[in-house]
């Protein structure tokens, strides 16, 4: 945020575009590895020299993948020179980021939890060291002088930093480590990993792809310019939904569990959907009556309009949220099939209306693409689940979950008349929604400690 306020829009639109077009292929670099080799270090100590003499190899060779394949598109849609140049370094910065999450899989397979956790957050510290002292020294920190690349280079500094530190630490755990490519290992790896790799690629596209349809539908530089816009209030989505995403991956192996067992999983799906889509609910309404101050508070130029695209976007982390329900349920379950078929539909139906609306509404219009997108994959998410473990619906949970969002819209509709201060209008409609939403048990710290406790 500091850095958009320092560059402006038009820079950082440039960067967000070239930098989720990096990410959206950044799936090539995994490939499901981590995971996989998270849960065979924990089982079998052993091998840890063997997989990652194996595992290091495979990592560079699809590295080398990955960036003929994001490079050759790049070309493609028409970035060039200078693009190119950042979008290399934003490359190797995926790379980086890949690798070290290979690497701390090795260390948490081995159960060096607080080492892991530090190792977690080494990255993010540089960062904030490298770029706040440019933020901060006067000299550094005027428009105009303070350049996107900086903030990039400084992503690839932190990212280097911690890869040699991670892995020396896991060097010493090793008995030997030998470079060495295993085709066998390597095509059974990909066999059982590839569904699921596809399915991220393609919920990518369409979770990922407006900044780079704005600054490529737009003539330079209203592109970047509009891309920037969006990035300003598509930030308080991207950061909201790290919660969902968190609750989520403690789900996965509850629903995996219970499914091998045959249980009844309709229970625990309602019980985590109301923990997950209350929140959810509150943030959105307030951050739909509240846009204007939320923005005006955070940046300094484009504020009208980045307000109404927040009001649009925050309403989509509501389906977003049901996505991290039902698509994690399904997951589960297996079901790969239904789920690919499902996100195909969703990136084609995204770009398709992109190319309609971008034009026409500009970053508005991809914020209504966004909603309408995630809108539609959750329900279809939804359909599926009901269809594949026959839910029985529950017509007194949906009436009482629309009566509460019918009250906590009139809440937010009135707290902004009570008075002139906004900060204690919000404190109070937080406050009312939440005794609401204990009242209706529709949260239960009650349940949540159930959650979390489950193993026991």
């Amino acid at each position: 945020m500091g850095v958009q306020n320092t560059v402006g829009a038009e820079s950082y639109g440039l960067y967000l575009a070239l930098f989720n077009f990096s990410l959206i292929f950044s799936i090539i670099l995994d490939l499901g590895i981590t995971n996989f080799n998270n849960k065979n270090i924990a089982q079998n100590n052993q091998i840890l020299s063997k997989h990652l003499s194996n595992i290091v190899t495979i990592k560079f060779l699809l590295a080398i993948v990955y960036t003929i394949i994001t490079i050759s598109i790049a070309f493609a849609i028409g970035w060039k020179s200078v693009k190119i140049h950042l979008l290399l370094f934003l490359i190797f910065n995926q790379f980086l980021s890949s690798f070290i999450l290979y690497l701390r899989s090795n260390i948490s397979g081995l159960h060096l939890f607080k080492t892991d956790s530090m190792i977690s957050v080494l990255d993010k510290i540089l960062m904030i060291i490298f770029v706040g002292y440019l933020l901060l020294n006067p000299e550094t920190n005027q428009k105009g002088v303070f350049k996107i690349e900086w903030f990039i280079y400084s992503q690839t500094l932190a990212y280097l930093s911690t890869l040699v530190i991670t892995f020396l630490i896991l060097f010493k755990k090793l008995d030997f480590f030998k470079i060495r490519f295993d085709r066998t290992f390597f095509i059974a790896f990909f066999k059982q990993s590839y569904p699921y790799a596809l399915l991220i690629l393609l919920m990518s596209f369409y979770n990922r792809v407006e900044p780079i349809m704005l600054e490529r539908l737009l003539p330079e530089p209203i592109g970047a310019s509009q891309a920037g816009i969006y990035a300003q209030a598509y930030r308080i989505l991207d950061a909201s939904s790290q919660f969902s995403m968190l609750f989520a991956a403690l789900l996965l192996p509850m629903f995996a569990k219970m499914i091998k067992q045959k249980e009844e999983v309709g229970k625990l799906v309602q019980l985590s959907f109301s923990l997950i889509i209350t929140p959810a609910l509150i943030l959105a309404i307030l951050s739909f009556f509240y846009s204007s101050e939320i923005m005006n508070l955070m940046y300094h130029e484009h504020i009208d309009v980045s307000a109404k695209l927040l009001g649009v976007l925050m309403l989509g982390f509501v389906f977003i949220s049901t996505t991290y329900i039902f698509g994690t349920l399904l997951t589960a379950n297996g079901s790969m099939k239904q789920l690919n078929i499902m996100a195909s539909f969703g990136m084609l139906f995204n770009i398709g209306i992109n190319f309609y609306l971008i034009p026409n509404f500009m970053a508005e219009g991809a914020s209504y693409s966004s909603l309408l997108t995630q809108g539609i994959t959750a329900f279809i998410q939804v359909f599926i689940a009901y269809k594949i473990f026959n839910f029985k619906i529950n017509f007194l949970y949906l009436l009482k979950l629309s009566a509460f969002i019918l009250v906590i819209i009139a809440l937010g509709y009135f707290s902004k008349q009570i008075s002139t201060d906004w900060k204690l209008n919000i404190m109070i409609f937080v406050a009312g929604s939440g005794i609401l939403a204990f009242a209706t048990k529709l949260i239960s710290i009650k349940a949540l400690y159930r959650i979390i406790k489950y193993d026991e």
